[in-house]
């Protein structure tokens, strides 16, 4: 409803006009700052790619304790504050931040470096709280594949990597679709971190939309500047087809038919090299057939130092605010010169500071029952739906946490306006539940059909009579 509000409210109904759509492209100032939105976004995007799916590869290839504590380290980085890990940053980053200080102690620089309030700090902060979002359904996917196909190749006369790519690599797909897609759509509508991290010439299309809200106030305009924002979202997701609502996890189900095409002629492609090359490569197999294999330790070595690394570079800025916390400074600087509890003092002397702390607990309450109860009845109603109904009802479900946030963001606001909710604690819950009712549909739906599956096999065995202690 608040989407749907915002399209009336942007094309000016009921006397539905394109001005406002009119005004935004006839300023080459918008379509600059649209262009560089989309920019940035593909180069976060590819990053995390190229970042998380090593990554992914490796926790899911990991020991099971391994792989769960890696897991929750990810999560952990994910869960955490979007604000309180950009400002970590500032703090590394910054003229007086962790790595200027480092550096001038050691002498290997006369003055700061340019860290920060540029283009490159704002890929780091935005890959470093993306890089979860790609993660986690690469892994997802990757512990559905087989664990026998690869060997199965490798005894065929695959090589590693002939195996990787041509058994593995496909069966992930799904995964880096979903992944892409997702921080694609997410790094669109980035407010806080481009904000804070970047200069005047890194400013994001919701920085735009924010400061319009801020200063004249046209709630027209506005619309019309987040409708194209949320029009690029969906078209990126239409022709890539992102499925948040199950299917996605099957690894086995094709793809839409623009994916398909593009893998099939990509495959026709490779296969006509594999066919070149198949004479040299039958003779050096042949060759290489009864070598002895050597046992090289180097690999485990370079994938574990990658995870490391990837771990430090997810969990240090937040250890760098828990340090932070602790420091006699009066402004951001680290590592601290010394330490004190005098801000812990602070904050709990603060009736504004406990008090927004209990502000923010209760909301977290109120949103936390009412997404629930909401959000597990929705997932009950929609496993006992029809399946194309079921898929169309939850991909609307999920539209919030798929669309960029400021474009949500700017739907709640002025659906919340029309009731004369705006600065109220209701108000407050109801936004936040239009995201989280979607994350309790998508976590709660497969464990309900499961469920379903199960009673269905208990009333095959039970029919015709009751059942017996026997066949329990």
């Amino acid at each position: 409803m608040p989407v749907a509000l915002l399209f009336l409210k942007s094309v000016n109904a009921p006397a539905f006009s394109l001005a406002n759509y009119q005004a935004f492209v006839g300023h080459t100032a918008n379509l600059r700052v649209l262009f560089q939105t989309i920019e940035v976004s593909v180069v976060a995007t590819i990053i995390c790619l190229v970042i998380g799916y090593p990554t992914a590869y490796l926790i899911a290839a990991a020991p099971k304790r391994v792989r769960l504590t890696l897991t929750v380290l990810v999560i952990i980085s994910y869960l955490t504050s979007l604000l309180v890990r950009t400002y970590a940053w500032i703090a590394i980053l910054g003229d007086r931040g962790l790595i200027n200080n480092l550096l001038l102690d050691l002498r290997l620089i006369s003055s700061p470096l340019p860290l920060i309030y540029n283009r490159i700090a704002v890929y780091v902060g935005m890959v470093h709280i993306m890089l979860p979002v790609m993660v986690l359904p690469l892994v997802s996917v990757m512990l559905g594949v087989d664990k026998t196909l690869l060997p199965a190749a490798r005894s065929m006369g695959a090589r590693p990597f002939a195996a990787f790519w041509r058994v593995f690599f496909p069966l992930s797909l799904p995964g880096v679709r979903s992944g892409s897609l997702l921080v694609f759509v997410l790094c669109l509508g980035f407010y806080i971190t481009p904000a804070a991290l970047g200069g005047l010439r890194d400013a994001m299309l919701s920085t735009f939309i924010a400061a319009q809200v801020s200063s004249s106030f046209n709630m027209a305009r506005t619309a019309a500047s987040a409708f194209i924002l949320l029009g690029i979202a969906a078209v990126v997701l239409a022709l890539f087809g992102l499925d948040l609502s199950g299917t996605q996890r099957d690894a086995a189900r094709p793809s839409p038919q623009s994916w398909y095409s593009f893998s099939r002629l990509f495959g026709a492609m490779t296969r006509y090299l594999y066919e070149i090359t198949a004479p040299f490569r039958a003779k050096r197999w042949t060759a290489k057939l009864y070598q002895a294999r050597s046992s090289s330790h180097l690999w485990p070595i370079i994938g574990t130092a990658f995870t490391a690394l990837v771990m430090f570079y997810l969990l240090f800025p937040s250890l760098v605010v828990i340090i932070m916390s602790f420091s006699a400074e009066t402004f951001l600087k680290f590592p601290p010169s010394e330490l004190s509890l005098k801000w812990y003092h602070s904050f709990f002397e603060d009736s504004s500071w406990t008090g927004a702390t209990w502000t923010s607990i209760e909301i977290g309450i109120a949103v936390a029952l009412l997404s629930t109860f909401v959000g597990t009845l929705a997932a009950y109603g929609l496993n006992r739906t029809f399946p194309q109904l079921r898929s169309f009802v939850t991909m609307l479900i999920l539209t919030p946490i798929t669309f960029p946030s400021i474009v949500v963001a700017i739907a709640a606001y002025l659906g919340l306006l029309n009731l004369g909710l705006i600065g109220s604690k209701t108000g407050i819950v109801l936004a936040h539940s239009i995201g989280a009712i979607g994350y309790v549909v998508e976590s709660s739906w497969r464990p309900f059909q499961i469920w379903t599956r199960g009673w269905k096999r208990l009333r095959k065995v039970c029919e015709p009579g009751p059942c017996a202690p026997s066949r329990g």
